[in-house]
């Protein structure tokens, strides 16, 4: 059994798979655990692949269907259930076990001096059917040779039947119906009896093969299973690479994905304050253009508004000349030009953009500013925090030495399961299912022979009811053929006479067999009924199981039966029935034995998959960014010089006032609409035509100079209030990115440690994490994949099978058909007597004389 031990170690080497980092987490303060709780949670391990243990494929089918014959075995069941209704006598049985084999001590069953009566009563009580039936079957066998004997000597003395005289009377013929109909129908009877008994003789021949069939297929099995779990084993310790192939993978990208990590935690912090860096950057820009555009737009309007002014001024004063004509005096023209004069004043200049302030001043400080790229230096901001991955993967790189100690622990997992002979072993086993098949299938021979002798003695036993049958049809035939109503009791014809011999042989004949016979069924119903009461039902619903996995059945100080003789070790909590279910299940052998109790390899668990040695190499990454700068000092001046570069204290409000002032006091183009309005009233003639020439002089000052005008006050007007936005708490503006970006470096420098010991923590926790998937698929595949123990199962299932629905089922049915042919002899008997008066011829008759 050598090899067992080498397979059951080998199979559980990963039992505690996951223990060693369940028992650290176990151990780490409360108070860690409670902050942990407060933590941002590690992201999620990915899950491993580790593909599918190789199968094994069982051929047992361990399911039996008697078919027809079933209904047979369903009567027999419910005549034994009759019988005995009683429930399995469990606590009986164990404590007769406990008492024969020493488990208790005689004084603590006699506490009282009849302690044997009681079990003895008991046993009694359980079988009282049995006992009943037993009794009958063998009164039947004492009283039926001393009644036959009896009745031959009676009859000798020409008593109970034998003198050879007939009576005459009137309801004769009815009497001989009524026997003739009684033992036809007893023999009818008799008949399916040994077709029941037959049935099941040649029931156990037909299932001699399937017994071969379930040898084969379970030897089979037992070999799959050998062959197949080295297999299973060596992909367990294969698929380690998985794991490590995936860690190695992690560990060469670890600046991505742990600098990753921290780089998204800190850019929370740090990319708002360089971002609102980088829109100052972007405001300085606009505020230079801004400038500009103010600049440019002043000139022109202040150069347009002195071309105006001369425009409107001249214009004026040509329109009060052409009022000054002597036709303006004439009566009905006076008052439209009175009208016309009294609008001259509105023609002029209502802005003067002249008193506006310069902001070259502004302009040339800002171009100063703009010397330094401060774009530029935030970029470089952002570049240093992006490199975070890069500056965490220089710094560990002490951790991609990891490799050699990954090589190691999958060495050692290969040495420890190549420690053991199991192959070996497990070949020498598939040698001994070989030889022993041979064996059994060498007896194959004897077995075929020893059914036919027992065919042969089942029929030669079935053949004496068939000869009492055979008389009993043959004395009808002839009796019924050869009577002849005519005929009197003493001409009674030589057919009729021979039928009632016929029936007499019969009688003579049962007395002979039937006692025999039922020696025979008793004897078979007796064993049959309690094997299948006390073995059969028990091992159907496992009752059986829960006696051998009664706690100390065998000894005060072995709990359990089967552990105790598995592993010498009896108190693993172990049984039969839980092991007979695991592998029902098809589960691995590995959890149906409980191996996990048997061997503690945490110490090799410790050595191997996570070590203290790979614990700490991963508990020693550490990251510093001191090194990043966000922002460089020549940026810090920019900003603080873009605070005081005067455009906050340019006069916005002067600005604006002359901006929202028109261009003119009066819209030309009204005013020349108007203008022509009035041209419209006067008479037609030179006036007419001076005023119309005038309104469209107008129109062309607003064409060629009042446009431009407005188009330059619009673009100033915008970038004035762009400048006015730019510089509103401008200083104050500065303060605060300066502030959120010296928050966001002391961040980095103080504070992010504890950032980086999260993520560190999360990242490692993720290594970790694929050693206890590797672990727990390990577990989880020692528990139902690998050494499926199916074929133990099919072995229990086989034998029932075999045993009981096979033998006890084909025993019980045949002495239950023999059975109740022995019964029916009786009344054959009787009847035949009683009918065999009508057919024989008689020595005297009765003589009427009239």
């Amino acid at each position: 059994m050598l090899w067992t031990r080498w397979l059951v170690l080998l199979l559980c080497w990963g039992a505690t798979s996951g223990e060693q980092q369940a028992d650290e987490t176990d151990q780490a303060p409360a108070g860690v655990r409670a902050d942990s709780r407060r933590q941002r949670s590690p992201p999620p391990v990915e899950p491993l692949d580790f593909g599918f243990v190789p199968s094994a494929v069982y051929d047992t089918h361990a399911y039996y269907e008697p078919g027809s014959v079933g209904i047979l075995f369903h009567m027999v069941h419910a005549f034994l259930y009759v019988v005995q209704p009683n429930s399995f006598p469990k606590d009986l049985i164990v404590k007769v076990i406990q008492q024969n084999m020493g488990g208790i001590k005689i004084e603590e069953w006699r506490k009282t001096d009849d302690w044997m009566n009681a079990l003895l009563l008991q046993w009694i009580h359980y079988e009282a059917g049995f006992i009943v039936c037993t009794t009958v079957g063998i009164v039947f066998v004492v009283l039926v040779p001393i009644i036959a004997t009896c009745f031959c000597v009676c009859r000798c003395c020409e008593n109970c039947g034998g003198e050879m005289h007939q009576r005459q009377r009137k309801n004769a013929d009815c009497h001989r119906g009524f026997y003739t109909v009684s033992l036809i129908a007893t023999s009818v009877f008799i008949i399916l009896g040994v077709l029941i008994a037959y049935a099941a003789n040649h029931n156990v021949s037909t299932q001699i093969k399937s017994t071969r069939r379930l040898i084969n297929t379970n030897m089979r099995d037992l070999k799959t299973f050998a062959n197949n779990t080295p297999a299973q084993i060596e992909y367990l310790t294969a698929q380690y690479t998985t794991a490590k192939n995936k860690v190695l993978s992690d560990l060469d990208n670890i600046g991505p994905l742990l600098g990753g990590r921290i780089h998204s935690q800190l850019e929370k912090e740090v990319v708002p304050s360089l971002d609102t860096a980088l829109r100052m950057a972007g405001a300085m820009r606009e505020t230079k253009e801004a400038l500009e555009t103010v600049n440019s737009s002043l000139e022109v309007l202040q150069d347009g508004m002195g071309k105006l002014q001369a425009s409107v001024s001249s214009e004026r004063a040509s329109l009060s000349n052409t009022l000054s004509d002597p036709a303006c005096t004439n009566g009905a023209v006076s008052p439209t030009c009175n009208t016309i004069r009294s609008t001259l004043s509105q023609l002029g200049v209502n802005a003067d953009y002249s008193k506006l302030p310069d902001v070259s001043h502004a302009l040339v400080n800002i171009n100063t500013i703009l010397r330094t790229d401060l774009s530029n230096i935030v970029q470089k901001g952002y570049a240093s925090f992006n490199d975070t991955p890069k500056l965490v993967k220089e710094q560990t790189k002490n951790i991609v030495s990891v490799k050699g100690m990954l090589d190691k622990i999958g060495t050692e997992i290969i040495s420890f399961s190549k420690m053991f002979p199991v192959e070996a072993s497990l070949a020498n086993f598939t040698i001994f299912l070989g030889e022993r098949q041979k064996a059994i299938e060498s007896f194959y021979p004897q077995i075929d022979q020893m059914d036919f002798y027992r065919w042969i003695g089942c029929v030669a036993v079935l053949c004496m009811v068939v000869l009492v049958l055979a008389f009993n049809v043959l004395g009808l035939l002839c009796g019924t053929c050869g009577y002849d109503k005519q005929a009197t009791p003493t001409t009674r014809g030589c057919l009729s006479n021979t039928g009632g011999n016929l029936l007499m042989a019969g009688v003579g004949f049962s007395f002979i067999f039937a006692w025999v016979l039922m020696a025979l069924v008793t004897a078979m119903f007796v064993a049959g009924g309690n094997v299948e009461k006390l073995m059969c039902e028990p091992l159907a619903n496992r009752q059986l199981f829960k006696i051998i996995d009664t706690p100390f059945l065998v000894h005060p100080e072995k709990k359990n039966f089967l552990p105790g003789m598995l592993f010498q070790n009896p108190n693993i909590d172990l049984t039969l029935g839980s092991m007979y279910r695991e592998c029902y299940e098809n589960n691995g052998l590995y959890h149906a034995l409980q191996l996990e109790t048997m061997f503690n390899i945490n110490s090799f668990l410790n050595r191997t998959v996570y070590n203290r040695d790979l614990a700490k190499v991963f508990e020693g990454v550490k990251v510093d960014l001191q090194n990043i700068t966000l922002l460089e000092q020549a940026g810090r001046d920019n900003l603080i010089n873009f605070a005081n570069s005067g455009i906050g204290h340019i006069e916005y409000d002067a600005y604006l006032a002359e901006v929202n002032k028109g261009v003119t006091l009066v819209d030309l183009l009204s005013f020349a609409t108007d203008l022509e309005a009035q041209a419209d009233q006067l008479p037609r003639g030179a006036l007419e035509n001076a005023l119309r020439g005038h309104a469209s002089s107008i129109r062309l000052i607003h064409r060629e100079h009042v446009v431009p005008m407005e188009q330059a006050m619009s673009t100033l007007s915008q970038s004035i209030k762009k400048l006015q936005r730019t510089s509103s708490d401008l200083p104050v503006k500065v303060t605060n990115i300066l502030s959120a970006i010296d928050a966001a470096e002391y961040l980095i420098t103080h504070n992010a440690s504890h950032v980086v010991k999260q993520e560190a923590k999360g990242y490692v926790q993720s290594l970790v994490g694929y050693f206890k998937q590797y672990t727990e698929w390990v577990k989880n595949s020692l528990t139902a994949e690998v050494a499926q123990c199916k074929p133990i199962s099919n072995i229990v299932d086989s034998m029932e099978i075999v045993a009981c629905s096979f033998i006890i089922d084909s025993v019980n049915t045949f002495w239950f058909g023999l059975g109740g042919c022995c019964i029916l002899l009786i009344p054959s008997i009787i009847i035949s007597v009683k009918l065999a008066k009508y057919y024989r011829r008689m020595d005297t008759e009765d003589v009427f004389e009239e």
